[in-house]
């Protein structure tokens, strides 16, 4: 019986800190991390802001800003770039490190970056032919998907 009881109370404890690990909340964009703010300026600098948001997971911040264009960028908690995702356009050129700007330029020349995503592992570009590519950290191919 104990042991039922503690289950249940585990379970119960347990879901009520996953019911409040997701807690969303829109933000004003000055409300961003500063870095962030000038990542927008520089990169997106004609487009206009649908919205942002901070994004509470567990012990993770995010913040995620759309644009009217339907384009988004997630940052870190520290305002560095975490995803770039343009649906209708191209992701500036700026922001893909030039090692897959350059393989990309020769592999698939006829194709333009529509999605990047970094993380702590590596990186992924979508293209505008619906490849999906995967490089480590050095810029190596690990992984093409279709």
């Amino acid at each position: 019986m104990k042991k039922f009881l503690f289950l249940a109370l585990a379970a119960l404890t347990l879901g009520s800190y996953t019911a409040c690990a997701d807690n969303d909340r829109p933000i004003s964009v000055d409300q961003l991390p500063q870095k962030a703010q000038q990542f927008i300026k520089q990169h997106f600098p004609k487009e206009k802001i649908a919205f942002a948001k901070q994004e509470r997971d567990f012990m993770e911040i995010t913040y995620e800003v759309v644009f009217t264009s339907s384009s988004k960028v997630e940052f870190t908690k520290d305002g560095n770039w975490k995803e770039v995702d343009c649906k209708y356009s191209t992701v500036p050129v700026a922001i893909i490190p030039a090692q897959i700007k350059n393989y990309v330029s020769q592999h698939y020349p006829d194709t333009s970056v529509v999605q990047i995503d970094r993380d702590k592992r590596d990186y992924e570009v979508k293209l505008t032919n619906g490849l999906e590519l995967t490089f480590d950290l050095k810029f190596n191919l690990i992984d093409i998907d279709d």
